[in-house]
């Protein structure tokens, strides 16, 4: 256990929270992306829309606990919780607030959980040694990132088959009718899984913090408040918004119909319920953007373009290393004090 200062926690626990902000508003392309590309709902709509199931994923994980399995990987999975320290919890922050800023700011839809992931490796193996990499859940992280986008397109291009099929009696007008429906409601289910993985992330980051200072005792289990105080934060930080990010994603990747921006947003919620069912943290920027190329490549391969979504993967793969980096520099910075 380690010593540290009541309003040291609280800072921490609230730069926490401000992570989890900056998180909602890099990831709100997301949510959205397909709904204001699509035109089905403005673009201060769309945010509220999203913002609104983002938050209502707490009620979910109230039915079903064990869909909270994804902040037990971050907090006890990827590094020794018993190695972790006040200092080591900053440098991972550090690492992924610095990351997700600049990203954010170039209009990279990069992983903002990868981020936290890298982060999180990169202070534990600069306070600890690489021992203390726990490899088992960094695995299932790192081939989530080859899998969920490759699981996102292929999912997507199978929607947009069957909905054909199912529709192909349909009328012009009949079929709009019923993409824009349909569409409506895969995009609040996607982004009611998006803020159940995401939020997740940013609650096992202060449990393991409340765990390391004596603060939690018993079972290591995300308390209430934590996750109350998660999920709004994901949810001011989508309202808020991402536009550059938006823009990437929903129109420069392809141009998306309502039948199209349906099968993205459907495709990319399966993967995220399952993934975190396993307790995996999947990038939701990977995965929508797996989707939006599958839903593309449907229609034909030549509407999507590759140059744009090639710039996407190479922040994908640099991601982890570049936060890790910055985040084991946050915490070498914390030893000068």
């Amino acid at each position: 256990m380690h010593d540290l200062a009541f309003p040291l926690l609280v800072g921490l626990i609230l730069v926490a929270l401000a992570f989890d902000y900056l998180n909602g508003l890099h990831d709100a392309a997301n949510s959205i992306a397909t709904v204001v590309a699509t035109r089905l709902l403005s673009p201060v709509k769309a945010v509220a829309f999203a913002a609104f199931f983002n938050f209502a994923a707490y009620f979910l994980t109230i039915a079903f606990p064990s869909l909270h399995a994804v902040a037990e990987t971050i907090g006890k999975g990827l590094v020794d919780k018993d190695i972790v320290t006040p200092a080591v919890i900053f440098g991972a922050l550090g690492g992924a607030m610095s990351w997700n800023v600049i990203t954010w700011l170039r209009g990279i839809p990069s992983s903002s959980s990868h981020a936290l992931v890298g982060g999180l490796i990169g202070a534990g193996v600069a306070h600890g040694g690489i021992a203390v990499v726990k490899w088992a859940g960094l695995n299932k992280t790192l081939l989530a990132i080859v899998l969920s986008p490759l699981l996102g397109m292929m999912l997507a291009m199978l929607v947009m088959l069957v909905s054909s099929w199912a529709l192909h009696r349909a009328t012009t007008f009949q079929a709009e009718r019923s993409f824009r429906a349909l569409h409506l409601v895969s995009s609040a289910t996607y982004s009611l899984s998006h803020g159940l993985n995401d939020a997740q992330k940013t609650m096992g980051i202060i449990t393991v913090l409340l765990y390391s200072t004596g603060y939690l005792t018993g079972p290591f289990a995300v308390p209430h408040w934590v996750a109350v105080s998660c999920y709004i934060a994901i949810a001011l930080g989508t309202v808020t918004g991402g536009w550059k990010i938006i823009e990437t994603m929903g129109s420069r990747i392809t141009k998306l119909s309502q039948h199209q921006g349906f099968s993205a947003s459907l495709a990319g919620s399966i993967v995220l319920f399952t993934a975190s069912a396993l307790g995996i943290p999947v990038s939701t920027t990977h995965t929508i953007t797996g989707a939006i190329v599958g839903a593309g490549t449907a229609r034909r391969a030549s509407s999507v373009r590759w140059g744009v979504a090639s710039n996407v993967v190479v922040a994908w793969i640099i991601t982890i290393p570049a936060s890790a980096a910055i985040g084991a520099a946050f915490y070498l910075a914390t030893r000068l004090f």
